[in-house]
């Protein structure tokens, strides 16, 4: 008698990883199965459905597996496929660089918002170089810079840049070290700002994946804040703008520090969910 060989199709394995991953604490694990499923068959999430009845051959099964052990272990599904989508842009990412967020994006409307004409600007911390190159897209005449301290996630912006074919000059260094000297329109940054002390209660997927030096803000989650707003105004054009991204519960501390170096024209601004995200000014 012939034993009869389990038949892997898309809609089985959707069912049974949902409830794996879901048992495993991911959340949104539904939606998780699907995206990975679809990196593995070359399928949009429509066509998984299209497709519902289809079987994975072995090979597919094979790799399929391996993304969702990876994911068990509660490794950022971003990693796992190797892109995350920020701006309306696909971006690369790898462990040597912070995922990017979508409640980023609003620095990124502010910056354009408030400094349309700018032609010099400074991203400070680079990552990904998702805000960078989100604003050289947007600003095409604009002279746009970044730094970074780490040469793998300075390698990893520029392989960004050249696949979107976006013109920038992004320096190893810290804060505004390798531009002494020179002044922009704007500057902007997403700097570590947890709290030392918060670290090990994050989320398993940032707290053991995510690099650490992007999330380390110091004792009381401050300390990039102070280095850079004490600075900015040596680096300022006259008219020129500053703003950062903060965490929950941290912008009224950092306008304090913008009213205290002597910026005008602060503003704090939301994001989707009514978070109080960017806090910006300018300095005369």
């Amino acid at each position: 008698m012939t034993e009869k060989i389990e038949t892997w199709t898309i809609r089985k394995v959707l069912d049974w990883t949902k409830s794996y991953l879901a048992d495993k604490g991911v959340d949104n694990a539904r939606l998780e199965s699907e995206w990975l499923l679809a990196a593995i068959t070359g399928h949009d999430r429509v066509g998984l459905y299209v497709n519902y009845d289809q079987p994975l051959t072995d090979a597919e099964l094979a790799n399929y597996r391996s993304m969702v052990a990876r994911r068990a272990k509660r490794e950022p599904l971003q990693y796992i496929l190797g892109t995350q989508e920020f701006y309306g842009v696909e971006f690369e990412v790898s462990p040597a660089v912070l995922i990017p967020r979508h409640d980023t994006e609003v620095l990124v409307m502010e910056a354009l918002q408030r400094a349309p004409q700018a032609k010099t600007v400074l991203d400070i911390g680079v990552g990904s170089g998702c805000i960078a190159l989100a604003l050289a897209r947007s600003l095409p005449e604009a002279d746009v810079c970044g730094v970074e301290k780490s040469p793998e996630a300075l390698k990893l912006a520029q392989r960004n840049a050249e696949h979107l074919g976006v013109r920038v000059t992004l320096c190893e260094g810290s804060l505004f070290e390798p531009f002494l000297g020179q002044r922009f329109d704007l500057v902007v940054s997403n700097p570590p700002y947890i709290p030392t002390a918060d670290l090990a209660g994050l989320q398993p997927e940032v707290r053991d994946y995510e690099p650490l030096g992007a999330l380390d803000g110091g004792a009381d989650g401050l300390d990039f804040y102070r280095a850079i707003i004490a600075s900015a105004s040596q680096h300022l054009n006259p008219g020129g703008w500053l703003m950062v991204e903060v965490g929950i519960d941290q912008s009224m501390a950092v306008r304090e520090l913008f009213a205290a170096t002597g910026f005008t024209e602060i503003f704090i601004a939301r994001d989707p969910q009514q978070i109080e995200r960017v806090v910006g000014g300018k300095i005369i």
